[in-house]
This record gives C-alpha cells, structure tokens and sequence, in this order.
C-alpha cells in the first residue's frame, strides 16, 4: 500500500524511517548500467523538501545545470488517484499553474506516484523526492539524495562547468562523515522525530537530542567558518537545508519551538553565509516550504492555515569573514 513518512511510526509512538528503495548509481565508467552521460538524466525534486534540495544545491554549484535537467513539483500535497486518498507529490497542469513548479516534461505524469509506478509496477512504499530519472531506459536510478549527492560531486565532472569543486575531498571524508551521522539523526531527521512523534516520551528525547546538536553545532562555528573547518563541505549542504527551514516551519509545526536558529548567534550568521552563496539561495523557495509543511499534514495541522512567519532577512550582514582572515 502506499505510505507517507507519517505512517512510520513505532508502536512506543516514535518515527522511524525506512531506507530509500531505488539504489543504483550513475557511474563515469561508461561501461556501467547508468553511465553518466550529457543530457541523459533529469531530477525531479520540491523546493519544500529539504532532502530533494540537497541535490539541486549540488546540481547548481556543480555546474550541470545543461547536463541534468530538473522539475519541481508542486508544495501542497494532493489526490494523486481516484481510486484511493493517497496525498502526495503532484505536477501542475501548466507552468503557470503554481509559480516555481512545472508540468513534468518526461513523461506527462500527474504524480511523483506515477513515476515509480512507471519504473517499478508493483511498487510497494513511499513516492519520496528526490527523484534521479533515467530519460534512456526510463526508470528511476536513485531516490537517495545522500548518494545522488555524492555522484553529483564526483562522477559528472566530464561535464560539468565547475568540475574542480570537490564538496567531499579526501582529507576529510572521516571529518565529514562523523558530522554527517551525528548532524542526520539528530536534526535532519530529528525535527521529524519531533514533528512526526505521537506519543510525548519519543518526542521528549528527539527534542533534547535536537537541541544538544544544535548547541554543538553552536560551539563549533564559534572557531571556523563552516561545520568542517574553513571550506565548504557537503556537510554544510546537509545541515543548511534543515537550518534556513527551522524557524519558518520547525519551530512552528513540528514543535522545536525551545530556541529559534535566529537567536543563535553562529549558527544564524552561519545560515546568512550559506544563503549568500547565489546558488544556494536559489534553491530556497520559502512560499513553497510553507505552503508545503502547512498545507500537507492534515494529521497535524486539519485546517491547513499557514502561519505569516518571521520574514526574516538571510540577505542581511554576517561575521562569518572573521574566519577568512
């Protein structure tokens, strides 16, 4: 049966979720299943997801823009059969529908649903975003954004306009890897684990392990630009994505309402400093984030209303240069 994260929940009331289900990968070995090729593949993502926003970032920084090309679709989750109440990812009916979302152009599907349903018939399990879609053999490659991320650091750099970015250099995969553990399971997927909780002791525990993080993520930025040292890292990709959406629609919706970013003093010029960076802040849809987590939850928000939010300016001044000197 289709599934939403918010169905995957323990008994003791704690969310859990399951692995991605399409894990292959694009290769610059041109003799692989996927090779990577110009023009052959194309991302489907949401603006509101943090984790289909991951790959964009990369997308942009990297330079492949020409090489892979993308559709957003639209905030609010929808109907995505008639047969069945399934909400979830849809495309509109023309560009002009919902400003920042396309038609898909593949495919002519009316649902993220329908892309794993045309990949895989007998699917069984969530109709997530990202989406790395195979134009050639017409499938889905990845739906992990963790390992897209990672193929399109590396393995596109044939071409790629910005092939000397390395945003997971040797020297500091173990750094890298140890934030990334840490950082995942305690805020990526841990203002889910608040947010997604429906029992008080999960949610309990999710929020002090929150907050421990972000306090050590505090501490941290006090001595070097970014998470890792003084180098953008895709550490830093991973754990800006939650930070730019916290005090929109974490703090709100999901309950992490104990400290706001914006009133931590590194970490909130530390999200300035990312969102300056042009093709970051190009990936931040604001309007879709919220129409998105305030409009699709019926389970935790029945009416849909979407609070007016802080409009806090990201484009304003920062210390983080200190670091540069």
């Amino acid at each position: 049966m289709a599934r939403h994260a918010l169905d995957e929940v323990t008994e003791a009331g704690a969310f859990s979720p399951s692995p991605s289900s399409f894990r292959n990968f694009v290769s610059k070995d041109q003799s692989s299943q996927f090779p990577a090729e110009f023009g052959r593949y194309h991302l489907y993502i949401s603006y509101a997801c943090p984790f289909a926003c991951r790959c964009l970032t990369y997308l942009k920084l990297k330079g492949l823009e020409k090489a892979i090309t993308y559709t957003a679709v639209k905030p609010k989750w929808e109907r995505t059969k008639e047969t069945d109440d399934y909400l979830g990812w849809v495309f509109p009916v023309s560009s002009t529908e919902e400003p920042g979302a396309d038609p898909d152009p593949l495919n002519g599907a009316k649902s993220v649903r329908e892309l794993y349903e045309l990949a895989s018939p007998n699917y069984v399990g969530k109709y997530t975003v990202p989406v790395l879609w195979d134009k050639k053999l017409k499938t889905i490659v990845n739906n992990e954004s963790s390992e897209i991320i990672r193929m399109l650091n590396t393995e596109f750099n044939d071409v790629a306009e910005n092939a000397d970015l390395n945003l997971y250099p040797s020297h500091l995969k173990s750094q890298i890897d140890e934030v990334n553990e840490w950082v995942y399971e305690r805020i990526s997927i841990g203002v889910y684990k608040c947010g997604f909780a429906k029992k008080q002791v999960p949610y309990d525990e999710a929020v002090i392990q929150l907050y421990e993080a972000l306090d050590r993520c505090e501490e941290i930025l006090n001595k070097q630009r970014y998470i890792c040292g003084n180098h953008l890292t895709e550490a830093d990709i991973r754990l800006f994505v939650t930070l730019i959406r916290f005090d929109e629609v974490y703090a709100v919706h999901f309950k992490c309402n104990k400290k706001l970013i914006r009133e931590y003093p590194n970490l909130f010029n530390y999200t300035k400093d990312m969102y300056q960076i042009p093709d970051i802040s190009s990936t931040v849809n604001m309007e879709h984030i919220k129409k998105s987590y305030y409009g699709s939850h019926p389970t935790l928000d029945p009416y849909g209303v979407t609070p007016v939010g802080s409009n806090t300016d990201y484009s304003a001044p920062h210390d983080r240069e200190r670091f540069s000197k």
